[in-house]
């Protein structure tokens, strides 16, 4: 099983607790910034594009307890679509919002999360004024101004990118954390109501956060009109998950409506459940599927990274495909992805990964989940994913 782990990495409470403050109040939120404005974290043609680093991977593999090692270099190809980032709570500047300056967090955030998508797609990221891990650790400072600021800077990138890049292509939404809850904003705002604007949208991968849906339903609570994707094959809809290793307890930030964390505490709608999208499926029939996580070997800068061994390779990606399952569980009014060590998995193979840190463990504890590997527990079967409604939208369009 995946151990739940405590550490001093609590603190990364700030990843998300955003959530509650930074999209309260905003559905007619001013002005974006002025057009031409935004700094870009990642857009084609920039001289230094952390979504465009290297994709070379070790593969790890066994066969009984012998260990095989292989590299993998990833091919680019043409890129049809474009895929629209937005990261997670990362910076560690002293104000209630960040500036835009680029710093080593955001740079390795976009490496960690976004730059396997180039396979699929061009990868624009802005940067944008988000509530700072110190605004989140003293949130009573945390004004409805700082709130607005955040979105409407990630707003301000999206209408320029609509404006002087996107030239008519489809897009797929990418958030988390944060980033996800500023991506729903975005797709309430100004995506979900426009016809014209869900035509394009491929897809939104929406991770670690609470998109709502009456029981039953695929759209109609979070969204009117953008329904939750039922097929790898489908475009115009929502891949969203939080992940656990188990039930989520009474409580949990993720995975159950009405939460602290997300929701204020605030009851949902009676027959309300949460979204879980299963990564591993090419239809959602609710079977279990193999994940192809991808870790990345560069530890993560700052607070965030102190306390979250990483992996070691000689490449700057380590995949361990064959490690986890996934399914979506829906029991006792949580709707989770649940992350297990797969059956063929012997306890020596987990003893060493576990030694090598190639194991997630639930560092936030249980009330957060695995979190903090939302998205790259998955990474290669959402990369997979896109590339599948790529084609798909190519064939719709």
């Amino acid at each position: 099983m995946i151990h739940p782990k405590m550490t001093s990495r609590r603190r990364a409470a700030a990843v998300f607790a955003v959530a509650v403050m930074a999209l309260l109040g905003l559905a007619g939120a001013a002005s974006a910034k002025s057009a031409g404005s935004t700094v870009w974290l990642c857009r084609p043609g920039l001289p230094e594009n952390p979504c465009t680093t290297s994709r070379t991977s070790t593969v790890v593999s066994y066969e009984g307890a012998t260990r095989h090692e292989t590299v993998r270099k990833s091919k680019g190809k043409s890129k049809a679509i474009d895929c629209f980032y937005v990261y997670p709570t990362v910076s560690e500047q002293e104000g209630p919002n960040a500036n835009d300056a680029i710093e080593p967090q955001e740079t390795q955030i976009a490496i960690d999360q976004a730059s396997r998508f180039t396979q699929d797609c061009r990868v624009f990221a802005p940067m944008y004024p988000q509530l700072t891990l110190n605004a989140i650790n003293n949130p009573g400072g945390v004004t409805l101004e700082d709130e607005e600021k955040a979105y409407l800077g990630v707003l301000g990138g999206f209408l320029e990118y609509m404006s002087k890049y996107n030239k008519g292509h489809g897009f797929v939404l990418i958030g988390h954390s944060q980033g996800s809850l500023m991506l729903e904003q975005l797709i309430r705002e100004r995506i979900d109501p426009n016809p014209a604007l869900r035509k394009q949208l491929v897809s939104a991968v929406l991770l670690g956060g609470n998109v709502l849906v009456p029981e039953g339903e695929r759209e109609g609570g979070t969204f009117q009109n953008v329904p939750t994707c039922e097929a790898a094959t489908e475009t115009g809809c929502v891949i969203a998950y939080s992940s656990f290793a188990k039930e989520p307890p009474e409580g949990a930030f993720f995975g159950r409506p009405g939460s602290s964390l997300l929701e204020g505490g605030a009851p949902p709608p009676p027959g309300t459940q949460v979204v879980c999208v299963n990564p591993t499926l090419l239809s959602q029939n609710g079977s279990t599927g193999n994940l192809i996580p991808y870790d990345p070997t560069t530890p993560f800068p700052g607070q965030l990274g102190l306390a979250s061994p990483t992996p070691e390779a000689a490449t700057p990606w380590i995949t361990t495909p064959g490690l986890y399952t996934a399914q979506c569980k829906h029991e006792n009014g949580a709707s989770w992805l649940q992350v297990s060590v797969a059956s063929g998995v012997s306890a020596e193979q987990l003893a060493e990964r576990e030694a090598r840190h190639e194991v997630g463990q639930e560092l936030l504890g249980p009330d957060w989940g695995l979190h903090l590997f939302d998205v790259n527990e998955a990474l290669g079967n959402l990369v997979n994913t896109v590339a599948i409604q790529s084609a798909a939208y190519a064939f719709e369009s």
